[in-house]
C-alpha cells in the first residue's frame, strides 16, 4: 500500500473512532456557546467537549438534534479532535430582501442571527464554523485558514454529523451505486423513497441523496440538506449509522467511471458549502423554507431577462421516434393552441431533424410565438449514454460554438442530460455550462443529474433540474404508474422543498403512447390529479406531458385549466398532509390562489380545510373526483368560516381557484 493510501486509510479509521468517542463520551469540561433565532425558539449550542467540536439543535425547548460532530480530516491534519473553541464569538444580525421569480416565493425577506465560532488546535486557528439561524432554519459552513505557507488542501472526510433522538423515523431516498442503471449513468438521484422507516439504516449501502426528511415523533419534523455547492467543492450525501446518526459523505470513488477525485480540494482560506437544517412542529416550515436561496448570492449577473413558462414535448408520449420534423411542427402548433411559450425538442434531433431543419423549426415557432429548447448529452468520457448530440457540452470550445449558433436562431434554452455523479469536477462542469449559456442568453435545465443546491439564485439562467424519479418512468413502467400518487405526496415535502423540480408530468392521455390506445403503461390517476400536480410540482419552466390529441379527447375543463395554470409563484402555504399519504398546498400567483391536493391512501380522504386566502361569500371553482375518479368542476361559495369539506379518492385530486 502506498504511503498516501496508508495515510488516508489511517485517517479514515481515526475519523470513525473519534466520531464514536464523541457520541459515547461523558460530558467533560467544555466551552459551550449558544446562538438563537430572532424569535428565540430555535437554539444551537456549540461545544468542544473533550476537544471534539459538536453542536446540538433544539426548538421550543425540545431537542431535535443531539450533540452532533463537527470538524474535518484533511491531508494537512486531523481537525476533528484536539480542538478548542475560542471564547470570543463574533455575531451579526442579518436582515435582507431579495426577489427571485424562479423559486416558490418571489419576494423574500431573510432575517437571521449569525455567529462565527473559531476553533484552534495547538494555539493555531484552523477554521471558523459560521452559523446562521432564522426562525426555523439553521445553516452552517466551515471557513478553513492557511496553515503557515500551506495555501491549499484536500478535505478527505467531514466529521459533520446529525444525531437524532431515539424514535426518529425517516423519509429518505437511497443513493445508487456508481456506474449502474441505463448506460452506466448512475447515480442520478432517480431512486424511490422509503417512507416512515426506522432510523439507523444506510440505504442500499451508499447512504442517501439530499434532501433528507426526519420525523421526531409528535414533536415535529427536520429537513437536512445542503446549498451553495459550485465548482469549488463536491456535492455530498448522507451516510447512515446505527443509533440514528448520519454523517456527511463525499461522492463515491467509482463515479464518472473512476475519473476525478472524490475528495474536494480547496484553496486556503476557503469555505465549504452550507449544511442546512429546517425544523418545524408541523410540515409548514419544511414546505415553505427558502433557506437554500437565503444564504447564497448570485455568482454572475443575468445577461438579459429570462422568460419562463409552459411548454410541451413529444418525447414523453412518442419517445425517440417522435423527434422528427413533422411531429415537432405538430407540437409547435399544439403549444400555440394552448397559449404555451415553448416546445422541448428531445434527444436525437441532430440526426433525425438536422441543423438546417432545426433552423426552420425555430423560425416557424417564432412566427407562432413558441420558442424551442434543445436536448444535449452532457457526456465526454464518464458513461455510455449514446444519445446525440454528444461530445459538445463537455468541451468549452465546442460548447460555446454551439451556443452561439443557438443564440443566432433564437433557441430559448437547453436540456442537458446524463451526468451521473457528484465529484468536484462534475460540479465544475455544471457551473461551466451555466456560465457559458448565460453569455448566450440561454436558460438551462438539467436531467440525469444531481440536486440543485441554491442554483436558482447562484446562476440566474438556471431554470430547473430533474433529480427525481420523474415522468419518463411512468412511460417505462406500470409499477411507476401504480405508485404515481404515492410519490406525488412525497415530493412537495422533500425533493421540491429545496429546488425547482423538472418532473414533466400532468399527462391527460390514458395510455403513454401516441395513439392513446390500450397498450403499454396505463395512467391510474385521475384528470383532476393531473391538474393538481401542475400546481403541486414547482418549476418555473414546465414542459407538460400533454399531447395534441388531448385538445379533443380530454375534458374541456381540464384543457382549459392547463391553458391557464401559472409556472411561477409568489407564495406557497402548507395546508395539510403527511408524506406518502396525502398533500394539500396553496400557491399564489399575483392575487390568485390555487389550492391543490392529491391522495395516495386506499381509502377516500375526507377532511375539513381552512382557506383564509378566500373571503366570505367569494365564488371559486372546485375541481373534484367521484369514487370512480371521474372529474368535474363546479362553482361554490366560500362560507363565513372560510372552511371547506373535501373528499379525495385514492389516486384522485382536488383543485380550488377563482
Amino acid at each position: 500500500m502506498s504511503v498516501e493510501k496508508n495515510l488516508k486509510s489511517r485517517n479514515r479509521m481515526k475519523f470513525f473512532i473519534v466520531m464514536a468517542m464523541l457520541l459515547g463520551s461523558s460530558v467533560a469540561s467544555a466551552e459551550n456557546k449558544q446562538i438563537t433565532s430572532p424569535d428565540g425558539k430555535l437554539v444551537v449550542t456549540v461545544s468542544d467537549t473533550d476537544g471534539r467540536p459538536s453542536y446540538s439543535v433544539s426548538y421550543d425547548n425540545v431537542l431535535f438534534l443531539q450533540p452532533s460532530p463537527l470538524g474535518m480530516v484533511a491531508n494537512i491534519g486531523d481537525f476533528s479532535s484536539g480542538m478548542s473553541l475560542e471564547k470570543n464569538v463574533s455575531t451579526n444580525k442579518i436582515d435582507e430582501t431579495y426577489e427571485l421569480a424562479s423559486i416558490k416565493k418571489s419576494k423574500v425577506r431573510y432575517v437571521a442571527n449569525e455567529a462565527v465560532f473559531s476553533f484552534t488546535q495547538q494555539g493555531k486557528t484552523i477554521y471558523d464554523v459560521i452559523f446562521r439561524i432564522s426562525n426555523n432554519d439553521v445553516a452552517f459552513k466551515y471557513k478553513m485558514y492557511p496553515q503557515g505557507e500551506t495555501l491549499s488542501c484536500v478535505v478527505e472526510q467531514e466529521a459533520t454529523g446529525f444525531v437524532f433522538p431515539d424514535g426518529t423515523t425517516t423519509f429518505l431516498c437511497p443513493q445508487s451505486k456508481p456506474m449502474g442503471g441505463f448506460a452506466r449513468t448512475s447515480p442520478s438521484y432517480e431512486t424511490s423513497y422509503t417512507a416512515d422507516d426506522a432510523a439507523g439504516k444506510n440505504g442500499w449501502g451508499e447512504g442517501y441523496t439530499f434532501p433528507c426528511l426526519f420525523r421526531n415523533g409528535d414533536n415535529g419534523w427536520v429537513l437536512v440538506s445542503e446549498t451553495g455547492v459550485n465548482g469549488g467543492y463536491c456535492a455530498s450525501r448522507l451516510l447512515g449509522h446505527k443509533g440514528g446518526t448520519y454523517t456527511i459523505g463525499f461522492p463515491q470513488e467509482g463515479e464518472a467511471n473512476g475519473n476525478g477525485t472524490a475528495s474536494p480540494g480547496i484553496a486556503l482560506p476557503g469555505e465549504t458549502p452550507w449544511r442546512t437544517i429546517t425544523v418545524g412542529k408541523t410540515l409548514a416550515p419544511i414546505v415553505e423554507t427558502t433557506v437554500p436561496f437565503d444564504v447564497v448570492k448570485p455568482l454572475y449577473p443575468a445577461k438579459g431577462e429570462y422568460t419562463y413558462g409552459r411548454g410541451s414535448w413529444s418525447w414523453i408520449i412518442g419517445m425517440d421516434g417522435s423527434t422528427n420534423y413533422k411531429e415537432q411542427l405538430r407540437y409547435i402548433d399544439f403549444s400555440a393552441a394552448m397559449g404555451y411559450q415553448s416546445v422541448l425538442v428531445d434527444a436525437l434531433w441532430d440526426k433525425q431533424i438536422g441543423r438546417d431543419k432545426m433552423e426552420e423549426l425555430a423560425k416557424y415557432g417564432k412566427d407562432k410565438g413558441v420558442a424551442l429548447y434543445l436536448w444535449y448529452n452532457s457526456n465526454g468520457y464518464w458513461n455510455d449514454a449514446p444519445q446525440t448530440p454528444r461530445g459538445i457540452m463537455n468541451n468549452a470550445i465546442a460548447r460555446r460554438k454551439e451556443m452561439k449558433w443557438m443564440q443566432s436562431i433564437g433557441i430559448r434554452g437547453i436540456k442537458v442530460d446524463f451526468f451521473g455523479g457528484d465529484k468536484q469536477m462534475t460540479m465544475q462542469l455544471y457551473e461551466d455550462i451555466l456560465s457559458d449559456a448565460n453569455e448566450y442568453g440561454l436558460l438551462v435545465i438539467f436531467h440525469g443529474c444531481t440536486l440543485p443546491r441554491g442554483w436558482e439564485r447562484m446562476y440566474p439562467n438556471f431554470a430547473s433540474s430533474e433529480a427525481v424519479l420523474a415522468s419518463e418512468n411512468l412511460h417505462f413502467s406500470q409499477g411507476s404508474c401504480d405508485n404515481e400518487a404515492f410519490n406525488a405526496t412525497l415530493h412537495p415535502f422533500i425533493r421540491n422543498t429545496v429546488g425547482s423540480m423538472d418532473f414533466g408530468g400532468s399527462a391527460l392521455n390514458k395510455y403513454y403512447n401516441a395513439d392513446n390506445a390500450p397498450r403499454g403503461s396505463r395512467r391510474v390517476t385521475s384528470d383532476v390529479y393531473a391538474l393538481a400536480t401542475a400546481v403541486l410540482f414547482q418549476s418555473p419552466v414546465q414542459h407538460f406531458a400533454l399531447a395534441p390529441n388531448n385538445l379533443t379527447d380530454a375534458p374541456s375543463w381540464a384543457i382549459d385549466f392547463m391553458k391557464e395554470v401559472p409556472t411561477t409563484w409568489d407564495e406557497v402555504r402548507f395546508i395539510d398532509g403527511y408524506p406518502g399519504k396525502y398533500v394539500i398546498l396553496a400557491r399564489r400567483h399575483g392575487d390568485q390562489w390555487y389550492i391543490a391536493g392529491v391522495n395516495a391512501q386506499k381509502e377516500t380522504l375526507k377532511l375539513k380545510v381552512n382557506l383564509p386566502m378566500f373571503s366570505n361569500g367569494e365564488k371559486v371553482r372546485l375541481f373534484s373526483d367521484d369514487k370512480a375518479l371521474q372529474g368535474s368542476v363546479k362553482q361554490i361559495e366560500i362560507g363565513k368560516k372560510q372552511e371547506l369539506r373535501l373528499a379525495i379518492p385514492c389516486n384522485g385530486g382536488v383543485l380550488i381557484t377563482k
